[in-house]
C-alpha cells in the first residue's frame, strides 16, 4: 500500500478537521417511489466524531464480490465495509484523483479500472493489494494529434477490451485490448446526433444481448442525455434525453442509476423510462455546487451527484462532487 505525499496527508487532516456531523441526532429521510424506494443511512462511513475521512470527492464507486465499497477521491481510493467502518486505502499519486472507476473478476483477482483525467491515463489495479498492473496513456498508435487528454470514463467489455473516455478533452472513445494495446476510436466533440458533448460516464449495459456501450453525453444540448453503442463504436440509438447532467451510470439487472450534477439520481427500467429521481435538490445554490462543506449538507438531498454502484441487495452508494468528501448509502426499502 502506498503512503500519501505530505500535500496529501494535509488535505486529509484538513479535512479530518471540518465541523462534526452529527449523525445520530438525523433521521433517515425515505426518497423513491414503488419498487425503488430507499432510506438514507445518516453518517455512514464517517469516522467515530461524525466526520468524512475522505476529502474532496469527484469520482467512483463500485463494490467487490465481498460487499466492500471503493470510492476514489482526491487523496486516493478508501475501502469501506457495508457498515461504513474503512477497511483500507490506497493512498497517493498513483491513486489520486480516479475519475470512474469499473470492477471486474478475473481469473487472477478482483482488479479495478479507472480513469484519472488530471493524470491523463487509465490504469488497472488489484482491488485487494493495490497493485498496479496496467496503464493506458495516450495511444500515440491512434495518429491522432491531440492537444490534451483527459479521461473520464472507462468500462470493459466481455472479452476483455478496455474502453476509455476522453471526456473532458477530444471527446474521442478510445478501445484496447486486454493487454493495453490500442484497437481503435470513434466519436467526435460536439452537440449533433452522433456526437459527444462531454463523454463523461460510460458502463457496460448487461440489460440487453449483446451486451452494449451506454454513454453518458452529459453537456448535450437542450439537456444532458444517454447513448447506446455498440462495442465496435457503432450508434445505436439515444436512449433518453432531458437528463440535465448526467455524469455516470450503473446498471443492476434491469434497472440503471444515473446521478445527475444537478444533485439527483434517476433510475430507468429496462425500456428506459424513469422509475424514481431520488434526492432531488430544488435549491438553485446548493446544486451543482462543489462547495458545499460537510455541516451545510441535509440528509436526503443531494448536491451534485456523480457516482453510484448497486450491491447485492439492490441498496445505492452515492457519491456527490463535494470539498468535503460525501459518499451515501441508500437502503432499499423491501
Amino acid at each position: 500500500m502506498k503512503k500519501c505525499s505530505i500535500f496529501l496527508a494535509a488535505t486529509l487532516l484538513l479535512c479530518i478537521t471540518l465541523p462534526v456531523f452529527a449523525a445520530e441526532k438525523v433521521k433517515p429521510v425515505r426518497m423513491g417511489t414503488g419498487l425503488m424506494t430507499f432510506d438514507t443511512v445518516p453518517g455512514w462511513g464517517l469516522d467515530e466524531e461524525g466526520r468524512s475521512v475522505l476529502g474532496p470527492t469527484h469520482g467512483g464507486v463500485v463494490i467487490d464480490k465481498a460487499g466492500n465499497i471503493y470510492t476514489s477521491a482526491r487523496i486516493g481510493v478508501v475501502v469501506f465495509s457495508p457498515d461504513g467502518k474503512v477497511v483500507r486505502r490506497f493512498l497517493g499519486k498513483e491513486y489520486s484523483n480516479i475519475h470512474d472507476m469499473e470492477i471486474r473478476d478475473e481469473a487472477d483477482g478482483e482488479f479495478i479500472y479507472g480513469a484519472r483525467n488530471a493524470a491523463a491515463e487509465g490504469i488497472k489495479f488489484n482491488a485487494e493489494t493495490g497493485d498496479i498492473v496496467l496503464k493506458l496513456p495516450f495511444p500515440k498508435e491512434s495518429g491522432l494529434n491531440l492537444k490534451k487528454f483527459a479521461p473520464t470514463a472507462i468500462t470493459v467489455a466481455p472479452n476483455g477490451d478496455i474502453i476509455l473516455s476522453d471526456g473532458y478533452a477530444s471527446n474521442h472513445i478510445f478501445k484496447f485490448d486486454k493487454n493495453g494495446k490500442y484497437k481503435m476510436h470513434f466519436g467526435t466533440k460536439g452537440n449533433d446526433l452522433k456526437q459527444f458533448n462531454t463523454a463523461h460516464g460510460m458502463t457496460l449495459d448487461t440489460r440487453y444481448d449483446p451486451p452494449r456501450l451506454l454513454i453518458c453525453d452529459r453537456n448535450h444540448q437542450p439537456k444532458g442525455r444517454l447513448l447506446h453503442y455498440d462495442l465496435d463504436g457503432n450508434y445505436i440509438d439515444e436512449v433518453i434525453t432531458g437528463l440535465g447532467m448526467p455524469t455516470s451510470v450503473s446498471v443492476q439487472g434491469d434497472y440503471v442509476s444515473v446521478p445527475d450534477l444537478h444533485g439527483r439520481v434517476v433510475i430507468l427500467d429496462k425500456s428506459n423510462t424513469i422509475m424514481a429521481v431520488l434526492g432531488h435538490n430544488v435549491d438553485p445554490k446548493t446544486r451543482v455546487n462543489f462547495n458545499v462543506p460537510q455541516d451545510k449538507w441535509i440528509e436526503g438531498v443531494f448536491n451534485g451527484t456523480h457516482g453510484s454502484y448497486w450491491d447485492k441487495d439492490g441498496n445505492l452508494y452515492v457519491q456527490d462532487w463535494n470539498v468535503s468528501g460525501r459518499l451515501m448509502k441508500l437502503v432499499r426499502v423491501k
